[in-house]
């Protein structure tokens, strides 16, 4: 399988949307879909669709469409969801224990192998078969688990500390919570998720959404 050298990131992240339908596809037993089914099911154009895994190379069969398996498998290998990487996450308070407990993590292929926090009443928890070890442990765990990939879901004032903590025991990626920019090196892949700029883009929408012509 061929990959061009230049993928947007607006391809890279559509590709994850393919593969979570896909698997439900799969579950509901259909073998073969087409773009224009596909679109209908996600808000993507077919020709979309199509440009996009034209950037890995040839997808499908003209005329029958995409076999379900087949490009669930595919789409693993482009992503490098095979690779089974293994999470770590700091902060178990509502967000962080939800987080442990998301089984979708190991069927997208992840792993939770790692949980941490501060708080002596949570240290020592089962959350989600893991149980919760004490953030001055955290480098040894990263380390011996060799976990790749961070999550940070710490109040802002401690996100940073935490991150620096996080690539000093051999974090190669984090995704943070937190509401701030974290400051790490160039080699280190960071992504925030911030649900209060998701709420607030809601709003506007609604605020601001068209009034039905005065007859």
């Amino acid at each position: 399988m061929r990959r061009k050298k230049a993928i947007s990131d607006a391809v890279i992240e559509r590709l994850p949307l393919y593969y979570r339908d896909l698997l439900l596809l799969q579950d509901a037993g259909i073998d073969i879909i087409s773009s224009e089914k596909l679109g209908e099911r996600l808000g993507i154009t077919p020709e979309q669709i199509r440009k996009d895994l034209t950037c890995f190379g040839a997808f499908g069969k003209k005329g029958v469409g995409y076999y379900v398996s087949e490009l669930c498998q595919q789409i693993v290998e482009i992503i490098g969801l095979q690779q089974h990487w293994k999470i770590g996450i700091v902060g178990i308070g509502h967000l962080g224990w939800a987080l442990a407990n998301y089984k979708t993590f190991g069927r997208l292929g992840f792993r939770t192998t790692g949980l941490f926090d501060v708080d002596h009443r949570v240290i020592g928890q089962n959350v989600g078969g893991i149980i919760v070890t004490p953030i001055s442990q955290m480098g040894e765990v990263i380390r011996k688990e060799d976990i790749q990939i961070g999550i940070i879901t710490t109040p802002a004032a401690v996100a940073q500390q935490v991150a620096d903590q996080m690539v000093a025991a051999g974090i190669k990626g984090i995704l943070s919570f937190a509401p701030l920019r974290l400051s790490v090196p160039d080699n280190i892949f960071v992504f925030r998720e911030d649900l209060s700029i998701g709420l607030s883009r809601i709003s506007y929408y609604l605020t601001n959404k068209p009034q039905d012509k005065e007859v």
